[in-house]
C-alpha cells in the first residue's frame, strides 16, 4: 500500500517541483519588469495598458495590412477567405479606417481604462508585484470569455436592429469582406458598447490581476483581429464565421458560437461550404482547396 501511495504522489511531486520552478520564473521576470517601468497601480492600468493594447492591435494588424496592401508573400493569397476582394486593398478607404480606429482608441478606449481602475478593488505596489497562482489566472479567464460571449453576443444584435443599425452598425459593415484593422472600425457608441465592454466587465467582475487582464486583453484583442483579418491561416483562430457574419449580416453574431447555437442564429452558416471550412487548419493546404465552392 506504501508503494502504491509512491508511485502515485511521485508525478504530483514533480509537478509540484516544475510549477515552482516555472512560478518562480514568471515572477523573476515580472518583478524585473515592473523595475523597469514601474509598479504605480493607476499608471499601469490606464497608461500602461493603453500602450500595451495598441502595441497589440497594430502591431498583429500592420502584418495583415502589408498583406493586404502588397498582395506578398503571393502563397499567402491562397489563404483568402474571400478571393479576389481587397486585392490590393483600396488606400482611400484604408485611411478612413485609420483615422476611425486611432479615433476610438484615444477617444473611447483609455477613458475606459481610468473607468476600470476605479471600478476595480483597491491596489497596491506591493499586491501589482505578486502574480496569481496558475488556477486563478485559469479561473479568470475562463469568466472573462464566458462574460464577453454573453455581452457581445446580446450587444451586436441589439446593434442589428432597426434605427440602431442604420446610424450606429451599419458602419462597420461597410466591409463585407473585411481585414484585420477593421475589427475596431467602428461608430464611438459601438466600440464601448460591443467591442470594449463585453472585454472589460470580466476583467471588473473577477478583479483579475493586471498580468491576467492584458492577457487576457492579448486574447481577446489578436483573436478580433484574426477572424476580421479575411485570411484562414494555419494555426491562428478560423475567421470562417464573422466572415460569414460580414457577408450575410445576420448570422453567426457571438464569439464562441455557443449562444448562436442557442438562438438558431448560425443555422444558414451550418448549411454553407464555409461551416465545412471553419476549424484550425493544421496543415498547410489551403482549405478552400480541401473544400472547394464546387
Amino acid at each position: 500500500m506504501s508503494l502504491t501511495v509512491e508511485l502515485f504522489d511521485l508525478p504530483a511531486h514533480q509537478f509540484r517541483v516544475f510549477w515552482g520552478a516555472s512560478g518562480s520564473l514568471w515572477q523573476s521576470l515580472w518583478d524585473r519588469l515592473l523595475d523597469i517601468i514601474g509598479d504605480n497601480p493607476l499608471v499601469l492600468w490606464t497608461a500602461g495598458s493603453y500602450i500595451y493594447t495598441s502595441l497589440v492591435y497594430w502591431s498583429i494588424g500592420l502584418v495583415y495590412t502589408l498583406f493586404d496592401v502588397t498582395g506578398r508573400p503571393g502563397f499567402v493569397r491562397r489563404y483568402k477567405v474571400q478571393p479576389g476582394t481587397n486585392e490590393p486593398v483600396d488606400a482611400a478607404r484604408l485611411r478612413t479606417v485609420i483615422r476611425q480606429v486611432l479615433l476610438n482608441q484615444i477617444g473611447t478606449g483609455l477613458p475606459l481604462l481610468f473607468l476600470m481602475y476605479y471600478l476595480l478593488p483597491a491596489q497596491t505596489s506591493a499586491s501589482i508585484r505578486e502574480l496569481p497562482t496558475f488556477v486563478t489566472v485559469v479561473w479568470h479567464l475562463a469568466m472573462c470569455m464566458l462574460i464577453e460571449e454573453l455581452l457581445f453576443y446580446y450587444s451586436h444584435r441589439l446593434l442589428h436592429y432597426g434605427r440602431i443599425y442604420r446610424y450606429i452598425h451599419k458602419r462597420h459593415h461597410e466591409w463585407t469582406a473585411p481585414i484585420a484593422i477593421t475589427a475596431m472600425y467602428a461608430h464611438p457608441v459601438e466600440n464601448v458598447l460591443s467591442n470594449l465592454l463585453p472585454i472589460a466587465v470580466g476583467v471588473w467582475t473577477t478583479g483579475c490581476h493586471i498580468s491576467v487582464a492584458w492577457l487576457w486583453f492579448t486574447l481577446a484583442i489578436s483573436n478580433t483581429l484574426h477572424v476580421h483579418s479575411g485570411y484562414h491561416l494555419p494555426l491562428l483562430p478560423s475567421p470562417e464565421q464573422h466572415d460569414f457574419h460580414h457577408l450575410k449580416f445576420n448570422q453567426c453574431y457571438g464569439v464562441l458560437g455557443v449562444l448562436d447555437w442557442l438562438h438558431g442564429t448560425n443555422e444558414m452558416f451550418h448549411r454553407s461550404k464555409q461551416a465545412k471550412r471553419d476549424y484550425i487548419l493544421t496543415t498547410l493546404e489551403p482549405v478552400r482547396e480541401t473544400h472547394p465552392d464546387q
